[in-house]
């Protein structure tokens, strides 16, 4: 079909939807012309007076033959109707679509009377919408910045949906995809339900004889619940019809949750109430902050957030970056399994330790918090995990994805575990083998890439499992899954990793042996609280300022409590081999962990080559490091991190891409870098360097800034918050002129 800029479009139904799609239109100059046709002779007499429409139509044959694009936009009850009276007419070369938030029964009917023009009827469902109706109410800007779900069917021809996807991102919706079944399900349980229980609460309390008391006195939560009821009850009327049977298998899964917090209440259960509220509460923070990245949904565009990093600076002052991650995940993970009562405090509130501890409030944990870092876990012991509603999202959190499998691989039910974007590019098959070895049974995407269906009710046993390279992930998750197997599960590591897995077990009364580089436990036994855990500052957080202290002329800054797990100090031990000033403070161990205050002041750095008995040590820190190193007098080599190929980007090229584009001729390996290095003040150039949303990448650039001759901008950086929220705060509090933008 011809372009959307000389197509002319047809509107089949002036209510709030069709004529605000048509003002929209009308009003951007996206098509050709904006024609209308509404059995409502009034209505497009308005239209044409408000401008709304170009020109009305009132016979629907005559305004077919003259479009390029129908969009059906009347009561959802009338769609199946309207496809059948338009399969008489002729439809070729046209693309269709329509705006009912119910699917199957309007797929259904164009199933069986479209014919040939199956392939061009592309169903749609924009997610925006008003308490007002009718053509009056229409405004141009109410897709702006809202979703529409196209669903298309098998049937449909590539250049067809792609015409309606171009439509609707014309008047600035964002456009989504999901599968025609699904989306009514989906639909049914986000919209329709909501709608069904605001219309019978405030009908059941307008019946009420104190009814005037009630509505007088009513609270804004009250009102903000219950807006929806005011809807035009007709569509709605004719929603639930239409949606029958999704709505009533969402309405008894509503009642049976009712029905739980009926007899939590009447028995004054204090600790099923807490569960059901705290659940609720972060399932509402949750997905408002990623319910885009969820499988179901495919984005067709997104925002991004770009850093600004100005040149100079001077590194000073005293900080405590955030909690551990490692620890954080573990503490959700092993306190949940535990039998009493865990209190968690220097919890990382970042998007990847909140995606486990959702997944564990998903399979019926009670979680309360987190609040400024504190966590109270009530453990169901190990074999008390319920199976969760759907799929277990865990963003972008690769360490939660490939412990869990290992502990989702013992359970008595199934379970998917699903990640983001970039998560989804992300080999699992390290840990997935061993565990098939294990007599798990895991399907993975092409190349073992997630989502993993992991099947439950599976008899594991242990075994060893000699790893082919250090990663402390494999090992945990074969040590978790090793728990519930028969016998002994046993790792023997080729290098030293992070131990934070075997000193958690270990303070929760579960006996873990090390002996060289072999770890081994046995299986069948049970873990007790630990009371409390402590999370100490995240080393690999404090990385970023403590090459920031390093390589800043009259730099001085001190780091508090932070984690010096012996198996986590590898960019200390390289900063100091490069020369850094570095000290420890006030040494101390904290619930099974060993921290200091750390502080760092500039010295002049010089290259080195990297010992590898270090690399696994400081495999997460290397991006920074590069950035040290650039900063050194001479080259500086690193060999033997194959493994940053395959983290959230391949670090090794993201970051000599970067340095290249600063003016640094960093060299690329297979398994590592050279980077040549200089003692001159300034050391890169200004640019744009390109994330590839991994948040390490960022935040090394941000700290590059301080010695670059120009404004540093660094693209796609909103996966710093999965592991650092508030870096750019930090940053700011302690002399980096760092700033963020949101486009």
């Amino acid at each position: 079909m011809k372009s959307l800029n000389d197509a002319r479009v047809l509107i089949v139904g002036l209510g709030l939807i069709g004529g605000s799609l048509a003002a929209a239109l009308v009003s951007r100059g996206v098509c050709r012309e904006v024609l209308a046709c509404d059995r409502d002779e009034q209505a497009l007499i308005i239209a044409k007076e408000r401008g709304i429409i170009d020109r009305a139509v009132p016979d629907l044959e005559q305004a077919v033959a003259e479009a390029d694009i129908v969009v059906l936009s009347v009561p959802v009850l009338a769609l199946s109707a309207l496809v059948e009276t338009l399969s008489a007419f002729d439809l070729a070369g046209k693309v269709i679509t329509d705006v009912g938030s119910s699917k199957c029964n309007v797929v259904a009917t164009a199933r069986n009377v479209l014919g040939e023009s199956l392939s061009a009827f592309v169903p749609g469902h924009p997610i925006a919408g008003s308490e007002k109706s009718g053509v009056t109410a229409s405004r141009a800007d109410l897709y702006e910045a809202h979703k529409v779900i196209v669903t298309p069917m098998p049937e449909n021809d590539p250049q067809s949906v792609a015409v309606v996807r171009r439509l609707w991102e014309s008047v600035g919706a964002l456009v989504l995809e999901m599968d025609v079944d699904h989306h009514d399900q989906v639909l049914a349980r986000t919209s329709h339900l909501p709608h069904l229980l605001a219309f019978s609460l405030v009908d059941t309390l307008a019946g009420d004889r104190d009814s005037q008391e009630i509505f007088r006195y009513a609270a804004g939560g009250f009102r903000d619940f219950t807006r929806i009821a005011a809807s035009d009850p007709t569509m709605w009327h004719d929603v639930f019809i239409a949606n029958r049977e999704a709505l009533l298998s969402a309405l008894d899964e509503f009642s049976l949750g009712l029905q739980e917090m009926y007899s939590a209440v009447e028995q004054g259960d204090s600790r099923k109430m807490t569960g059901i509220i705290t659940r609720a509460k972060a399932a509402r923070e949750h997905f408002t902050r990623m319910l885009e990245s969820q499988s179901y949904l495919k984005s067709m565009s997104s925002n991004t957030l770009t850093y600004t990093a100005g040149p100079g600076g001077v590194i000073k002052g005293t900080l405590r970056v955030p909690g551990d991650k490692s620890i954080s995940h573990r503490s959700i993970m092993l306190g949940a399994l535990a039998e009493g009562t865990t209190h968690v405090s220097g919890f990382l509130e970042g998007e990847d330790a909140l995606a486990t501890l959702q997944a564990f409030r998903d399979m019926g944990v009670v979680i309360e918090g987190p609040h400024e870092g504190r966590v109270t876990i009530y453990g169901v012991g190990l074999h008390g995990l319920q199976p969760p509603p759907g799929p277990l999202y865990l963003g972008n959190a690769g360490t939660a994805m490939r412990l869990m499998a290992g502990l989702m691989a013992a359970q008595n039910f199934d379970v998917t575990l699903t990640g983001d974007e970039s998560l989804s590019r992300r080999p699992m098959n390290r840990v997935v083998h061993p565990l098939a070895e294990m007599g798990a049974v895991i399907e993975t995407e092409e190349g073992g890439r997630p989502p993993l269906a992991i099947r439950g009710k599976q008899n594991l046993h242990g075994i060893h499992y000699d790893m082919p390279m250090a990663s402390a992930q494999v090992k945990s998750c074969l040590l978790l899954a090793g728990l519930y197997a028969e016998g002994e599960t046993s790792v023997t590591e080729p290098g030293v990793t992070r131990d934070h897995t075997e000193r958690m077990l270990n303070g929760l009364g579960y006996p873990v042996t090390v002996e060289g580089d072999r770890v081994s436990l046995q299986g069948g036994g049970k873990l007790t609280s630990a009371g409390q855990i402590d999370v100490p500052a995240d080393i690999s957080s404090a990385a970023f300022f403590l090459v920031a202290a390093s390589i800043s002329p009259g730099a001085d800054l001190l780091l508090t409590h932070v984690g010096i797990n012996p198996t986590r100090t590898g960019i200390l031990d390289i900063l100091k081999l490069m020369g850094a000033d570095i000290t420890l403070e006030n040494q101390r161990e904290v619930g099974g962990e060993p921290v200091a205050d750390i502080r760092v002041r500039y010295a002049p750095l010089k290259g080195i080559e990297i010992p590898e008995h270090l690399v696994p040590l400081a495999i997460d820190e290397f991006p920074v490091l590069f950035v040290a190193a650039a900063c050194a007098e001479g080259d500086t080599l690193l060999t033997g991190a194959e493994e940053l190929r395959v983290k959230e980007s391949d670090r090794i090229q993201s970051m000599a891409d970067g340095l290249n584009a600063l003016g640094v001729n960093a060299v690329a390996l297979p398994d590592g870098m050279r980077v040549p290095g200089s003692l001159a003040e300034t050391v890169f150039q200004g640019g744009t360097v390109h994330s590839h949303g991994d948040h390490r990448i960022a935040m090394a650039f941000a700290v590059a800034s301080l010695r670059a001759a120009a404004e540093i901008r660094i693209l796609d950086c909103a996966n710093v918050a999965t592991s650092f929220p508030n870096f750019v705060d930090l940053a700011h509090s302690v002399g980096l002129n760092v700033s963020e933008t949101e486009s």
